[in-house]
C-alpha cells in the first residue's frame, strides 16, 4: 500500500472542561492536535498507511505526542527531535451566541525552528503517492514556509499527488511575508485545493464576493471564485470548499462543494444541532476527501464521504476524528437516528 505523508505542527491542546471559560475552574484537559496530524489520524482510522512529519522537543511531552500518534497507527519515523518546547493552544468551546475561542502559545516552538536542511524528502517520500499540508504550516515561521515549498516541489518531481487546505490563520502570519506572497507560489504545485471564501480572499488575495454573515450560503455564489482558481492554477484536478452556515455556536449547517474544470458538485447538507467540538472539522473533511478520491470512482461519492466524516467529527471532543469508515458509510447511507447499536 502506498503511503500518505502529512507535514505540520502537532501541539499540546489545553481546554477547560465542558463549556467553561478558560480557568473558570482550575482544570485544563490536555490532548494533542494540529491540522496535518488530524488528517493523518483520520486516514489511519480508515485503514490508510500514513506518515506524519514534524519537529518536537526530546522531552516527556514531545515523546508523549509521538506515542499518541503511534497509538492510532500513524508512522512517526520521520519526526525529528530538536528545540526546547512544544507549541500549545488553548481551545475554549463556545455555546449559543458565545463563539469558540483559540489562543496560541507556539512562538519559539520546536516546529517553528525547523529548516529545510532538517528534512530529507527523498527518503520521506519513498513509497508515498500523496502529500498533504495546510496553509497553517508556512504561517508558523520563515523556515517552515521554505520547508513546505521545498516539500511540494519535491513531491511534484516524484509524481506524488499534492493536496493543501489553505487554512488562513490571521494570528500566525507574523514572521515577515503576507499569506498571498507565500500561498500563491505554493498553490502552483497543488493537485487538490481545499479553501473556503475567507481562504480565497486572505490566503490568495482574491475577491470572493461572498457574504457569509447572512447565515444561509448559496453554492451558486461560489462558481465565480472557483472558476478563477482554475484559471490561475490550471494544473489543479480538484477544488473543494466547505459551506458552514453558523446558526449558533451549537448549531451549524454543514455541506461542501467539489469542483473540477468540467463539473460542480454540491453535497447533502447536515444540520448539526448539538455541536460537541467543531475544532478539526475542516481537517476531517480534508482526510475524508483524500480517502474518497483515492478509493471511489465517482467524485460525488468522494465528496459525500468527506462531508459525512466531517459532520461526525463535530460530535467528538478533541482534535482527532475517531470514527471508522464503516461509521461514515452508515451516515452516508442515511442513518441519522443516533439510536443505540447493540
Amino acid at each position: 500500500m502506498k503511503k500518505i505523508v502529512t507535514f505540520g505542527e502537532i501541539m499540546l491542546r489545553l481546554s477547560p472542561p465542558d463549556h467553561e471559560v478558560l480557568l473558570q475552574s482550575p482544570v485544563l484537559e490536555a490532548t494533542f492536535g494540529g491540522a496535518e496530524a488530524n488528517v493523518a489520524v483520520s486516514l489511519a482510522n480508515y485503514g490508510e498507511c500514513t506518515s506524519f512529519v514534524t519537529a518536537l522537543p526530546n522531552n516527556p511531552i514531545g515523546r508523549a505526542a509521538v506515542m499518541n500518534l503511534r497509538s492510532f497507527g500513524v508512522d512517526t519515523s520521520h519526526i525529528i527531535f530538536k528545540g526546547e518546547r512544544i507549541g500549545i493552544y488553548y481551545a475554549q468551546k463556545g455555546s449559543c451566541f458565545r463563539p469558540s475561542q483559540v489562543i496560541y502559545d507556539r512562538a519559539h516552538s520546536a516546529f517553528s525552528e525547523i529548516k529545510s536542511e532538517d528534512l530529507n524528502w527523498d527518503v520521506i517520500f519513498k513509497d508515498a503517492d500523496w502529500f498533504h499540508v495546510t496553509g497553517i504550516t508556512p504561517a508558523v515561521s520563515e523556515g517552515a514556509a521554505q520547508a513546505t515549498l521545498d516539500a511540494v516541489k519535491k513531491a511534484k518531481e516524484m509524481g506524488i499527488t499534492v493536496s493543501c487546505d489553505l487554512n488562513y490563520r490571521k494570528k500566525l502570519w507574523k514572521w515577515g511575508k503576507q499569506a498571498p506572497e507565500v500561498m500563491r507560489e505554493l498553490s502552483k504545485y497543488l493537485d487538490v485545493m481545499i479553501a473556503n471564501e475567507e481562504d480565497c480572499q486572505l490566503a490568495l488575495g482574491l475577491d470572493a464576493h461572498i457574504d457569509v454573515t447572512k447565515g444561509a450560503l448559496d453554492p451558486e455564489a461560489y462558481k465565480g471564485i472557483i472558476n478563477t482558481i482554475f484559471e490561475l492554477y490550471p494544473q489543479l484536478s480538484y477544488m473543494a470548499t466547505t459551506l458552514r452556515e453558523s446558526v449558533s455556536a451549537d448549531h451549524n449547517n454543514w455541506s461542501a462543494i467539489l469542483a473540477t474544470k468540467n463539473s460542480f458538485l454540491v453535497s447533502r447538507k447536515y444540520q448539526i444541532t448539538d455541536i460537541v467540538d467543531r475544532v478539526g472539522g475542516g481537517d476531517s473533511f480534508g482526510a475524508g476527501l483524500i480517502y474518497g478520491i483515492r478509493h471511489f470512482k465517482e467524485p460525488k461519492d468522494a465528496l459525500e464521504f468527506a462531508v459525512a466524516a466531517s459532520a461526525l467529527k463535530h460530535t467528538i471532543p478533541g482534535d482527532f476524528n475517531r470514527v471508522t469508515k464503516e461509521e461514515v458509510f452508515s451516515l452516508m447511507g442515511g442513518d441519522v437516528s443516533g439510536r443505540v447499536q447493540r
